[in-house]
């Protein structure tokens, strides 16, 4: 059994902000439950609806992407925001959408421009697929985006989150989006010990959800329940529960669990490389290579480098250099960046060239590199260095 207690309007859990008297209301809702009884996870589920909108409605972050929730912008937002923290995205999404403002724009953007826009954010097949599913667009759909959760899945780079989101922020379909904060703030509130890193998990918290979700504000209670994961059921430290809205109905809360759950399987120990990065250059001029088509940063500009470190006696052989050429040499600092299974160790250098750079690299101007030439956030230490 389950009634509304009642609700506070100043201190912790203030309300006073509350865009209307149903905020102010509802969203410090306390479920009670009798002694000795315990809600089935539907109806657990079910009581948080009312609390969760509430609070949304009044605790709602100021978005670009959610102060105009057409499809392409929610779209691009949603591939940006993979992997990567909100806070971040803002910039690189105002400019994107500055440049490419629609589908039909980014489906004919030149590679090399939409990887400058894209570079910093990492992970850039995302863009890639930005690009081919634009491509589809056009073809197949007159450069809409469709609006049902089975045909977003069937386009690059969209899976079953990225799809819900779309379906229910962008057109209003009670379609679950469950990421990552999603997952640690269903499980936390039903004390559940499922693995959120398999997708069996996943799957049954998208059914109970689908269950339980309203209907007509799906956008919101998706919006929410990702809310809440980011700014108060947090991913790194210790939840903020003295400020969540489902405090009273959190069973992991209730059982002193906020630390064991969510459960995930160990990553497993990256592989660890060494690699020497060379900054070669003369005068404004610079060397860069672009990267093979396939594997690790596929097809992307680079700084020189090769496995390994090395000493100073073998850098010319190690990049093509005959040894009249290497000028002045200084070492670098070492700089490391991790990448989901690898790390790379680095040592660098940069080498003064004097004569003509050896063909298999592409020569520009310093200036291009802000302009023109998308590097990699591997070689970012590097990058300020230049």
């Amino acid at each position: 059994m389950y009634k509304r207690a009642s609700v506070k309007t100043s201190g912790e859990g203030s309300t006073e902000n509350s865009r209307t008297p149903a905020g102010q209301m509802y969203d410090r809702l306390k479920i009670l439950e009798e002694p000795g009884t315990c809600l089935e996870p539907e109806r657990r589920l079910r009581a948080m609806n009312r609390p969760l909108l509430a609070w949304y409605e009044s605790h709602a972050r100021i978005l670009p992407w959610r102060e105009d929730a057409r499809p392409y912008k929610v779209w691009i937002s949603e591939i940006m925001l993979q992997q990567t923290r909100v806070e971040a995205v803002k910039p690189y999404f105002e400019r994107f959408i500055r440049e490419l403002p629609d589908v039909a724009s980014l489906a004919r953007v030149e590679d090399d421009r939409l990887m400058k826009l894209w570079e910093g954010l990492g992970y850039y097949n995302r863009a890639r697929n930005l690009k081919k599913t634009a491509g589809i667009l056009l073809e197949r759909y007159g450069g809409a985006m469709p609006e049902h959760y089975s045909q977003l899945l069937e386009l690059p780079g969209i899976g079953s989150y990225t799809a819900g989101a779309i379906a229910s922020i962008a057109f209003g379909h009670p379609v679950p989006a469950v990421d990552g904060n999603v997952l640690r703030v269903i499980s936390r509130v039903l004390a559940s010990k499922e693995d959120i890193l398999k997708q069996s998990t996943r799957r049954w918290m998208e059914e109970l959800l689908k269950k339980i979700m309203p209907a007509d504000r799906a956008s919101q209670f998706n919006q929410g329940l990702i809310e809440i994961g980011a700014v108060v059921c947090v991913p790194v430290g210790p939840p903020k529960c003295g400020e969540c809205p489902l405090e009273s109905l959190c069973l992991a809360r209730r059982q002193g669990l906020t630390g064991q759950i969510p459960v995930k399987t160990p990553a497993k120990k990256r592989r660890v490389e060494a690699r020497t990065v060379c900054i070669l250059e003369q005068g404004s001029q610079i060397a860069i290579r672009r990267r093979s088509s396939k594997g690790l940063l596929a097809s992307l500009y680079e700084l020189p480098n090769v496995e390994g470190t090395l000493e100073e006696a073998d850098l010319a052989a190690s990049f093509h250099l005959e040894q009249e050429m290497v000028g002045k040499v200084e070492k670098l600092p070492e700089a490391k960046h991790i990448f989901s299974h690898v790390e790379w160790h680095m040592t660098g250098y940069r080498i003064q060239v004097a004569g003509a750079f050896p063909p298999e690299y592409i020569v520009v101007d310093k200036k291009k590199l802000e302009t023109v030439y998308a590097l990699p956030n591997a070689f970012a230490r590097y990058r300020e260095l230049i």
